[in-house]
């Protein structure tokens, strides 16, 4: 698959290298697995020179050892003699760095805590030192974004305040999916463009799988994700496992339950017999999983609260692999299809309505979007969009069949909102699968 998008990015990051020409520049860059982050990387730093740096969870001296190689081949710096510490590397880059410019990148960096959480404190001291007279691009990534916050906007942590620059990737957003389809399938259906967007939100790394497999139907990429040793059955595990430690099973079992639609933790609470606003918790402030959602201009205590996993991958994966690994491992696959195939109707009914939030978002014309409803999710409003300068304002309702929806409903619904929604002056719409494009 071709490179789409990030032109700000690699503008940012261009502006970055050539200021580093004449002093130094650090830049940290976070974001998911698989969002894209190294090719965005290698993509603005071609025809020039630079080291990219993978910290692999393997021991110090020998992750020393393929650095040195790598630097003396990338960066023609002859380093004598067997290095076995990172500090040792970076203070020969720093100090070379005085001497000619040149970029080093280290990837998911935040693997250090693994293997000496003690080379933060080391990075920040040889900085420190060196920087002022160095000719340095240094680019640092990290995919777990909770760790990443902690190293570098954590006031206690030694590397607070050294990024000159800092750059978080997101998904694609919905204009560059369409044109991905454009480019590659220009005869799509729009029932194809949600499915993509259900299943990957985005993800760089997953729609170049379903591109160069040639998977642009709904039914093609239901196949391609539940194929025997599908790269996609244990891609949920392993983003999300390692961060759990030994309490996975309730933190996913907690995820099942909201990618099937218990949203609240009232459901939930009910289906595991505890108490899990600890887990929620975590999961929505700590690993930044799951998101909060609540009435717009609700009051902050209020008890109208829902929960969405914010990764659509995650939330398919938690809805239609997870709960079935007796069938992935006694390679039922077709059974495996074919749930995914009869439910999808309903399941991407939500991921409809996100789309649209996203698209209305992305589109600039409002200051807030989200959604409304009361006790029991009575009255409910898919999509409420204001403008707090222009007093404008949409309030929709989204189906996927267009037959079924009910402005007159809508109007009726819309009376029962707050007075914080009288100062603006509402659109009604219906959206339906058709309006995507």
């Amino acid at each position: 698959m071709k490179f789409y998008d990030k032109e700000n990015e690699i503008k940012l990051l261009n502006n970055s290298e050539l200021q580093s020409q004449e002093t130094a520049v650090f830049t940290v860059i976070s974001g998911r697995r698989r969002i894209g982050k190294t090719s965005l990387i290698l993509k603005s730093l071609e025809g020039k020179t630079f080291a990219y740096l993978f910290v692999a969870r393997m021991s110090e001296n020998m992750l020393c050892e393929k650095f040195q190689a790598e630097i003396n081949k990338a960066l023609n710096i002859n380093i004598y003699g067997k290095v076995d510490c990172f500090a040792d590397l970076f203070e020969i880059i720093m100090q070379e760095a005085q001497k000619r410019h040149f970029t080093v990148v280290i990837d998911e960096i935040q693997n250090f805590y693994k293997i000496n959480p003690a080379v933060f404190g080391q990075i920040q001291h040889l900085w420190d030192k060196y920087h002022r007279a160095a000719k340095i691009n240094l680019i640092v990534c990290g995919s777990i974004r909770s760790l990443m916050v902690k190293i570098f906007e954590n006031q206690a942590e030694p590397l607070y305040g050294r990024a000159t620059n800092k750059m978080v990737i997101r998904p694609f957003e919905l204009e560059v999916l369409q044109q991905i389809f454009l480019d590659n399938a220009p005869n799509f259906k729009n029932e194809d463009l949600l499915a993509l967007y259900a299943f990957t939100g985005g993800v760089a790394k997953y729609i170049e799988l379903f591109v160069d497999a040639k998977c642009f139907t709904k039914e093609k990429m239901a196949d391609f994700l539940t194929k025997r040793d599908s790269y996609f059955l244990t891609e949920g595990r392993d983003l999300t496992i390692n961060k759990f430690s030994n309490e996975y099973d309730i933190y996913f079992s907690i995820l099942q339950l909201i990618a099937s639609g218990k949203s609240s933790q009232a459901q939930i609470d009910g289906v595991l017999q505890k108490n899990t606003g600890a887990y929620l918790n975590n999961l929505e402030k700590n690993y930044e999983m799951i998101c909060k959602l609540k009435p717009m201009f609700s009051k902050a205590g209020t008890r109208l609260t829902k929960y969405r996993i914010k990764d659509n991958f995650l939330r398919f994966w938690f809805r239609f692999v997870y709960p079935y690994q007796d069938l992935i491992e006694s390679n039922r696959s077709e059974m495996l299809k074919q749930n995914i195939l009869d439910n999808f109707a309903e399941f991407s009914g939500l991921s409809l309505v996100q789309f649209f939030r996203d698209k209305f978002m992305a589109g600039g014309e409002f200051t807030s979007v989200g959604s409304w409803w009361k006790k029991n999710s009575e009255d409910e409003i898919d999509l409420i969009a204001v403008n707090d300068f222009t007093g404008k304002g949409v309030i929709a309702e989204i189906k996927r069949n267009p037959n079924k929806i009910n402005l007159d409903i809508l109007r009726q619904k819309a009376a029962n909102l707050p007075k914080e929604f009288s100062k603006y002056e509402f659109e009604f719409k219906g959206l339906s699968i058709e309006d995507m494009t």
